[in-house]
């Protein structure tokens, strides 16, 4: 399998059959604008079909693992429907090529991660975070449902009285915190989180394959029985995109300042 037609993420082999993904867009603390999306969405199908990849890490280059979607792209989704149609597809490709990739992914979060970066960030097989990393879903807070992931995990990791909690406020948390509430698998000090996430990915490369894959295919029968969930959660996402008060949430982002939603006026 060749990667080399990728342009927002690299690709790194190592041994024993670990393919190394980096978003690699660290001017724009690796924010995924259309083509990084799409890139995200198809990978782990190549992943899956790709005969030298036995696990696959991935994480971000710089200090950040993804800062969420490129505010000139949500700008873009705003009002066009054609936009929207095309990223409710995309979207659900994201989701359910990582839930159907049979190989085992490992996320290294090495720095913030919201919005799409966190899709891949929390729907991976192991997560380990930094501690000081901030991991959150902010949709509410620039004036659209909670879509991408959130609906499909947050309740399964973390419970739904905390996922209630973070998606309707849309706070961010902690690493550490994420550990301690079961979102992550393990939480390190910045500079161990990829070492930590190779270590566990060379474990996995040289176990019992098959064994690993269908233990990995019966645990994901919880997220494909929320599918349905995901399904509602993103077609509100992209119905709130074609709302105002999305364009109030951009508009607040770029001048700074807290919003004021036409709908809570």
């Amino acid at each position: 399998m060749n990667f080399d037609d990728y342009n927002q993420l690299t690709f790194t082999r190592r041994d024993n059959g670990v393919l190394l993904i980096t978003l690699d867009r660290p001017e724009k603390y690796n924010a995924a604008d259309e083509e990084m999306h799409t890139e995200l969405a198809r990978v782990w199908k190549d992943v899956a079909d790709d005969p030298d990849t036995r696990v696959a890490v991935i994480t971000g280059a710089g200090k950040a693992f993804s800062a969420g979607g490129d505010l000139a792209m949500v700008e873009r989704m705003s009002g066009n429907y054609e936009h929207v149609s095309h990223m409710l597809t995309e979207m659900s490709d994201l989701v359910y090529n990582i839930i159907n990739c049979d190989k085992p992914i490992v996320s290294a979060i090495n720095g913030v991660a919201v919005g799409a970066g966190t899709v891949a960030a929390l729907l991976a097989d192991v997560a380990i975070a930094a501690e000081d990393a901030k991991i959150g879903d902010g949709h509410v807070k620039l004036g659209v449902a909670a879509g991408d992931h959130a609906a499909i995990i947050w309740p399964l990791l973390a419970g739904m009285a905390k996922a209630r909690y973070y998606l309707l406020t849309g706070e961010m948390l902690t690493g550490a915190e994420a550990e301690r509430l079961g979102m992550v698998a393990k939480a390190l000090p910045r500079d161990q989180v990829l070492d930590e996430a190779l270590r566990v990915a060379d474990t996995l490369a040289t176990g019992a394959q098959q064994a690993i894959r269908l233990t990995k295919r019966s645990l994901n029968n919880w997220l494909r029985a929320a599918g349905p969930t995901f399904d509602q959660s993103a077609a509100y996402e992209m119905l709130t995109f074609l709302g105002p008060d999305v364009v109030e949430g951009y508009t607040a982002l770029r001048e700074k300042r807290a919003p004021q939603f036409p709908s809570a006026r």
